[in-house]
């Protein structure tokens, strides 16, 4: 049997506090962190107060964004198991109005330690109380896997926001996620809802990428954004220096679909609060 839905997770959120966006798939390769890091810039670049929370223990956007691993003193562990709020465990970046809760490798057996936890879905949510006001969006870079660390972000999220790859295997794992969210909507977490789908990695020369968008489209309608992230090689190149792509090459292809997402992004969410 599922637990009780708190009572605050039925009542619309109060002015001030953060929307919270996790970025997921249980598919890896498909372009999470990319989108999380890249969007969250440009999402700052609109003067927006955005925060990236690392719960993969890869810690791909800890090193995305260039934060160095002494920096990461407390991190997103440390807010699964109790030790510190999300407030504590905040570092700002080079980029301004972003700021990150970087990962940890302990994550790697945070899904063994919640087992046994009290309110185990809901660690990440605890955690998160008292960011009123002092950010504007949230978005929460899960790991590949639908286990507890990402149960606790859908939990925590008010939207997810599904990176998918053009590719035929993509569409199998897209259903998987669709009911899971299904599953936790139910259960826990009456709020959330798919923000969107982003078609990544996305080969005009290939004609299974027209497929898949066109398979996507059909089923997921306006819920799939127009805005489509291309293969780039200079998405690839900006992780190895610490930067956003729209850091490391503001006019590459990739760069530009990322703020064309954003706008896109930003359209979508006034729409939802009005």
């Amino acid at each position: 049997m599922f637990a009780q839905i708190p009572e605050s997770m039925t009542r619309p959120k109060a002015n001030g506090e953060p929307r919270i966006i996790a970025v997921a798939n249980q598919k890896g390769g498909v372009g999470k962190t990319t989108t999380a890091i890249n969007l969250a810039t440009a999402l700052a670049a609109c003067d927006k107060r955005v925060l990236i929370i690392d719960i993969d223990a890869q810690g791909n956007a800890s090193t995305g964004l260039g934060i160095d691993r002494r920096l990461r003193t407390v991190t997103a562990y440390d807010l699964f198991v109790g030790r510190a709020k999300a407030g504590d465990a905040v570092v700002p970046t080079s980029i301004p109005n972003l700021s990150l809760v970087s990962s940890s490798v302990d994550l790697a057996g945070a899904e063994i330690e919640l087992v046994d936890m009290d309110r185990r879905e809901y660690r990440l949510k605890d955690a998160l109380g008292g960011l009123k006001d002092r950010f504007e969006y949230v978005l929460i870079d899960c790991p590949p896997a639908l286990g507890l660390t990402t149960l606790n972000a859908l939990v925590a999220a008010d939207a997810v926001l599904v990176p998918l790859q053009c590719e035929f295997y993509a569409l199998e794992g897209l259903s998987h996620l669709v009911r899971t969210i299904e599953r936790v909507k139910r259960a826990f977490n009456p709020r959330l809802d798919i923000q969107g789908v982003i078609l990544t990695m996305y080969d005009k020369r290939n004609n299974l990428s027209d497929q898949v968008a066109a398979d996507v489209r059909a089923h997921f309608g306006e819920k799939v954004y127009e805005t489509m992230i291309p293969r780039n090689v200079r998405i690839s190149e900006a992780p190895s220096y610490g930067k956003p792509v729209l850091l490391y090459d503001m006019a590459c292809r990739g760069s530009q679909a990322y703020i064309h997402l954003a706008s896109e992004v930003l359209k979508r969410e006034r729409r939802v609060s009005a």
